[in-house]
């Protein structure tokens, strides 16, 4: 099932919880039903539901001294292309120190003209 598909058949509850898994780029399951008003219950069906359709990853973790799940959106729910500058992924990517006068900023910024 293709993950357009799998949206589309989600009902009310199930999209507000991937809108909001997505905006948030991540979220704890123990804030997820509680940010959408649900009870714990019904907040796991929906992730159960979203995990299943591989539109989200669940990941079990510690927080605030308890196991929980932590909610992240799927990896190919991110958008890279506003990092890449034709082949080149962004010097930026993994840099601590910004240097916007260093070669590769350079070679990249060049690359973004020459693909308009």
């Amino acid at each position: 099932m293709s993950s357009s598909t799998a949206e589309a058949e989600l009902n009310e509850d199930e999209r507000a919880g991937l809108e909001l898994i997505r905006e948030s780029g991540g979220i704890h399951q123990s804030d997820f039903w509680k940010e959408l008003e649900f009870s714990s219950r019904k907040g796991s069906r929906i992730v159960e539901s979203l995990v299943e359709k591989e539109l989200v990853d669940r990941e079990e973790t510690v927080y605030k001294g308890h196991n929980t799940y932590f909610i992240s959106p799927t990896a190919r729910d991110l958008d890279f292309r506003l990092l890449m500058a034709g082949d080149m992924l962004s010097p930026f990517v993994g840099e601590e120190e910004i240097d916007p006068n260093s070669d590769a900023f350079s070679q990249w910024i060049m690359n973004l003209a020459y693909e308009e």
